[in-house]
């Protein structure tokens, strides 16, 4: 059983997988563009991103994505994982759901509105780890 499967087992409703799913989406968003930030700040700034990324994965900083996308993304190869058009899609139930539940979510509509920009800028089938393009 996947993890979204986990979720309806576990809190025993119908659509709560779906929910959760919404739950990890609305934070992929946050992190990536966060993950991006940083990136592209340490760039800026002379630093050897690699390095950079290495020290501050030990810490409290430390993700999934950190690990597993960050070295890539400082070398701009974005042919991995999940795709910016699905994101998009993704994102966008999960805004249509906060309008119905009130949920405020701010940062999750900002960075839609990037990956809309990676999607005008050719990369719609990039993994989601491109968003560091359009800074």
């Amino acid at each position: 059983m996947d993890s979204y499967g986990r979720a309806v087992t576990l809190m025993g409703e119908a659509g709560a997988g779906q929910l959760t799913k919404m739950v990890n989406q609305i934070c992929i968003a946050g992190l990536v563009q966060a993950l991006s930030e940083g990136i592209a700040f340490a760039e800026k700034a002379g630093l050897d991103a690699d390095l950079v990324l290495d020290v501050i994965s030990k810490g409290a900083a430390q993700s999934w994505q950190m690990e597993n996308r960050g070295k890539t993304m400082h070398q701009r190869k974005f042919d991995f994982g999940f795709a910016v058009d699905w994101m998009r899609k993704d994102l966008g139930i999960c805004l249509e759901e906060a309008k119905r539940n009130g949920a405020k979510l701010p940062v999750t509509e900002i960075v839609d509105k990037f990956y809309g920009d990676v999607q005008k800028s050719g990369g719609k089938r990039w993994d989601t780890s491109s968003l560091i393009t359009r800074l």
